[in-house]
């Protein structure tokens, strides 16, 4: 990295460079939101992680093949180019032996699913309590919905305070980004020791995390750090690279009348006012050299008074962003779930395990006021693929001059009419973010783990994490008569391989279908972009756009 300075003595006043990244690990496989929940992370370690280490182990080089093809990216293949088999084995056998509760618990979840198939006929459910599996009795409710279906959902405040819950489990890498293309993707291929990497065995809620990426600005004495972590001896060196004397470039804040938005990248969006920072949906960029301009952590402000979550994805509830950025969250805003569904596990609660403070929850058309400002959640819909997730929420903005946005996320608008009743309540809006992965992956992709029974490929194929077409993002467009409508952009930015494994062609349908909105928006006079890279919008009684 240009302009570091790592020559320094142990009593040196140092702070972090700026391409710092802080891998988070559940057993060794890239943390999501999933992996923190114990029912979900269960799931995910019996039905996907070993599913595919077991595959690597038996075919490596088909492995090897798959990630070489563009049409398998993000697929089940591990990255390894068909070689370390033997480390593969060890993380299985350390995974049966380390997620023996884990694995228990799954077993005990297909028996209660085989439990319900069998017994539970529309009569009370009362006598079935004392047949469910040990390790879930006092875990669970079981239930009918209306149509006499049943199901059960988990009183999941005490699976985290259960042994389902293991910190043990939990882990981070600690190196250096250097170029856009330097990580494959993540989610399909568990992390083995790398000679640039620092492997530090911590729990995420620990300070530690905070004490160190505090140091992006304010420096401490390097031996101060230093003894925070247990370092090996041959790791020593590589530590000391994460350390620089070079003082970071200052922020400076904002502090105009108006309102300054800037874009930084898939669907994170930095909006400030004079005495107010929010950040929606925090995935952002290191600061190494680029051929593309971008913001980086450099241009966050040092507090961030309100940070959104539009809903629980992989791409928009980040811990590789939102772990080192925890110490400046004053508010973190998430929506709230159904309350003990599998397939919905609660953001507040997770977020609270690993460390963070002052959650709020907001629901459908709820509102949140404060100085200069109020934040309402909208609905989301789609983008689950008909589950019942109710962890989504659009968010619109309102500062006290009257300019309003609509974060619409990866919202799919498959019913206008819910945003022409909400039109009718919040009205017309002056500018629009909005997704448009018209071509989201299938069902199995995310939720597969979760399901009881296979589905088919027909129907996979039709439940899709889609975001809006052009259809259904005209009909919103027409519904709120925006002035300004930016489209996220949707993954492609190749710094973000790692996490989205998307690459698009002009022939692709998220691009052709984007397009024919931007074409719609000038024939109506609406100011449009696909962003890409970084973007400054600026209301100072008028929406300036750069």
């Amino acid at each position: 990295m240009a302009n570091e300075n790592t020559q320094f003595q142990d009593d040196d006043m140092v702070y972090i460079v700026p391409n710092l990244a802080l891998e988070p690990l559940v057993d060794n496989w890239y943390a999501w939101a999933h992996l923190i929940s114990p029912v979900t992370a269960a799931l995910n370690i019996k039905e996907r992680h070993l599913k595919i280490m077991n595959s690597y182990i038996q075919n490596p080089l088909i492995h090897a093949a798959a990630v070489k093809n563009p049409k398998m990216l993000g697929g089940p293949f591990i990255d390894y180019g068909g070689k370390r088999v033997d480390e593969i084995k060890a993380i299985k056998e350390n995974t049966m032996e380390g997620c023996a509760d884990l694995l228990e618990l799954c077993d005990a979840i297909t028996e209660l699913n085989e439990l319900l198939n069998k017994e539970a006929k529309g009569y009370s459910l009362t006598p079935l309590y004392p047949k469910v599996p040990k390790v879930l009795r006092g875990m669970i409710e079981l239930f009918y919905d209306l149509n006499n279906n049943p199901s059960y959902r988990f009183f999941e405040p005490l699976m985290y305070l259960s042994k389902f819950y293991n910190e043990n489990l939990q882990s981070f890498n600690l190196f250096k980004v250097q170029d856009d293309d330097s990580r494959s993707f993540v989610l399909s291929t568990p992390k083995l020791p790398d000679e640039n990497i620092l492997s530090v065995k911590m729990p995420f809620r620990d300070k530690t995390i905070d004490r160190l990426f505090e140091m992006e600005r304010i420096p401490k004495p390097f031996k101060e750090i230093r003894a925070l972590f247990d370092i090996p001896a041959d790791k020593e060196a590589l530590f000391r690279s994460f350390f620089t004397t070079k003082a970071p470039d200052s922020y400076k804040k904002y502090n105009d009348d108006g309102v300054l938005t800037r874009y930084f990248g898939h669907a994170c969006i930095l909006v400030e006012t004079k005495s107010t920072s929010i950040l929606v949906d925090p995935v952002i960029s290191y600061g190494y050299e680029s051929d593309i301009s971008r913001y980086t952590y450099s241009d966050l402000p040092e507090t961030l008074d309100y940070v959104l979550i539009t809903h629980n994805h992989q791409d928009h509830v980040l811990f590789e962003t939102l772990l080192p950025l925890r110490r400046k969250i004053k508010n973190l805003v998430v929506p709230k779930s159904n309350g003990g569904g599998l397939q919905d596990p609660s953001l507040k609660l997770m977020f609270e395990k690993v460390g963070f403070e002052n959650i709020i929850e907001l629901g459908e058309m709820e509102i949140i006021e404060f100085k200069d400002c109020k934040i309402a959640g909208l609905p989301f819909l789609g983008e689950h693929s008909d589950l019942d997730v109710r962890s989504k929420l659009c968010h619109h903005v309102t500062f006290d001059h009257g300019y309003t946005m609509l974060f619409a996320a990866d919202s799919q608008n498959v019913e206008p009419m819910i945003y022409e009743r909400i039109h009718e309540i919040v009205g017309d809006v002056d500018v629009i973010f909005l997704g448009m992965e018209c071509d989201g992956a299938p069902l199995t992709w995310l939720y597969g783990p979760l399901l009881p029974k296979p589905i088919d490929r027909e129907r996979d194929n039709t439940r899709r994490l889609a975001g809006c077409d052009f259809n259904q993002s005209q009909a919103m467009i027409d519904v709120f008569n925006p002035k300004d409508v930016f489209v996220y952009a949707m993954g492609m930015e190749p710094w973000l391989k790692y996490i989205s494994s998307i690459k698009y062609t002009d022939e692709s349908k998220p691009i052709v279908e984007s397009n024919k909105l931007l074409d719609y928006c000038a024939s109506k006079g609406i100011e449009s972009e696909r962003l890409f890279g970084e973007k400054i919008i600026k209301y100072e009684g008028e929406l300036v756009a750069s």
